[in-house]
């Protein structure tokens, strides 16, 4: 089994103190792009603990010149010119440059430190709108996180990850600055126009567009890119990722949770037992298979949670019981 990959673990990596195994799992772990950010920040807070710590003689101190030379072969002609700096600092930027070797071409350097990635997470039933660096807004559902730099460069792509659903409206640059969000999904979403909803929930993610275009493109390249137009969605599962759903739908339940809305349009209530979960947290069991595919149509305020009950109990002559967070729809006997 592969270890967690934890600030920690990172550190011992740098330092040269993690085993074989967590050596080869970190390595694993960096190579993913997604992890880019992050993996900065940690070694960045790493460097900073080690400027902090007293002066402490080394015994047989390699030779970090040497060992930066030979380094810096596999970098690309475009990096920073290598500055002197104290021993620690050597130290360090040799072990971050061995894990950029090794983990896929990222370049850390202590010299040039970038501004620490920036998390916003939201708990269940919560929903919070941020203004990113570029102006542009998001919002996020419940049990979500989105993660991206304090600071967007002009010549680069803002760019986003997201965990979770998240609602999107995003500025046009006079530059054309491409406006990326990421997901685990093994796909990201490029911005081509304005409003947005993208949603990464277990083994399915959705995008749904409400106005503009935008592309949404495939880390596997053999799957075609596809242009959404307003009013169209693209669904996958992990289950059977060649398989990529494009339809024309009607936006409003996919996107009025930001307004703290939960819209059904002939929902069923296997499709409602998951929404549930995704903005309550409650833990959804629905007794028998009939039931699943019963279709509720109608609007609700987040808040009123108990009124969505007793209107499905109602409609549905059905027992809606509640423990904690367990929430059990069965037919009235």
């Amino acid at each position: 089994m592969s270890p967690v990959i934890t600030q920690e673990l990172v550190a011992a990596y740098a330092a040269g103190t993690a085993t074989a195994a967590e050596a080869s799992a970190v390595r694993a772990w960096l190579t993913q792009p997604a992890n880019q950010l992050l993996a900065q920040h940690w070694l960045q807070l790493h460097w900073e603990a080690l400027a902090a710590a007293p002066a402490q003689p080394l015994a047989d101190e390699p030779d970090y010149e040497a060992l930066l030379r030979r380094t810096r072969l596999h970098l690309t002609p475009a990096a920073p010119r290598y500055q002197p700096a104290p021993a620690w600092r050597r130290w360090a930027a040799a072990a971050a440059l061995a894990a950029t070797v090794a983990g896929g071409g990222w370049v850390f350097y202590s010299t040039h430190r970038a501004p620490a990635p920036l998390t916003v997470a939201t708990a269940y039933g919560q929903t919070r709108t941020l203004t990113l660096p570029d102006g542009s807004q998001a919002t996020l559902n419940g049990h979500s996180s989105l993660r991206y730099a304090a600071t967007w460069q002009p010549d680069k792509p803002r760019e986003v990850w997201l965990d979770g659903e998240g609602f999107f409206s995003v500025q046009h640059l006079a530059n054309n600055q491409r406006f990326l969000v990421h997901t685990t999904a093994g796909l990201q979403v490029e911005v081509l126009g304005t409003k947005f909803v993208v949603a990464r929930r277990r083994d399915q993610t959705r995008v749904v567009l409400l106005s503009g275009k935008v592309r949404v493109e495939f880390d596997d390249h053999q799957q075609p890119d596809v242009i959404l137009r307003p009013g169209e969605l693209v669904e996958t599962h992990d289950d059977q990722p060649t398989l990529v759903t494009h339809k024309r739908v009607h936006t409003a339940p996919y996107a009025a949770w930001k307004d703290a809305q939960l819209v059904l349009d002939e929902t069923s209530i296997a499709e409602l037992a998951t929404r549930l979960h995704d903005t309550y947290g409650l833990e959804v069991t629905v007794t028998t298979p009939e039931l699943n595919r019963r279709r509720v149509t109608g609007t609700v305020p987040v808040g009123e949670l108990s009124t969505l009950l007793q209107a499905l109990e109602e409609t549905f002559h059905l027992q809606a019981t509640r423990e904690g967070n367990r929430l059990t729809l069965a037919e009235k006997k």
